[in-house]
């Protein structure tokens, strides 16, 4: 188990059916603990993604009087990254070079005429922290 701020990650290794019990088993030790310190968890907003394995796993958690199935996810957004059951990074470049892409729409929009030594500081402090350089050689020609 990891906490960092209001975000609590549980995870174990599944390598047979009987692994997912060892899993339900901490899930529920981990809310009985949030029942004592009165830290209740919002089972809706509760998540499981699989990674690396195919087996049919299905995890409960309690909410008043019912039993809620957590919902299965291929991708979730963790501190601003986005993660994906196949671990890939593409969703996170994608969406990085779109946000990119948008300051640069407003960059040319607002500065009409530019030189280079303008460019390379408005680039390097509103454009190069969006893209992880995926965008350098299109952005460089499209400005010249």
């Amino acid at each position: 188990m990891r906490m960092f701020a209001d975000d609590t990650k549980l995870w174990c290794r599944i390598t047979k059916d009987t692994d997912s019990l060892v899993l339900q088993d901490d899930l529920d030790s981990l809310q009985s603990w949030s029942e004592v310190w009165q830290l209740k968890f919002n089972p809706d907003k509760c998540k499981v993604m699989h990674i690396g394995h195919s087996f049919e796993t299905k995890y409960y958690m309690d909410e008043a009087s019912a039993t809620k199935e957590l919902k299965a996810v291929q991708q979730e957004r963790d501190l601003g990254v986005i993660i994906t059951s196949d671990l890939k990074s593409s969703s996170q470049c994608l969406k990085s070079a779109a946000t990119a892409r948008r300051v640069i729409a407003v960059v040319r929009r607002t500065f009409r005429n530019m030189d280079v030594a303008d460019f390379r500081l408005i680039y390097k402090v509103y454009i190069r922290p969006h893209n992880f350089g995926v965008l350098h050689s299109s952005l460089v020609a499209t400005f010249r």
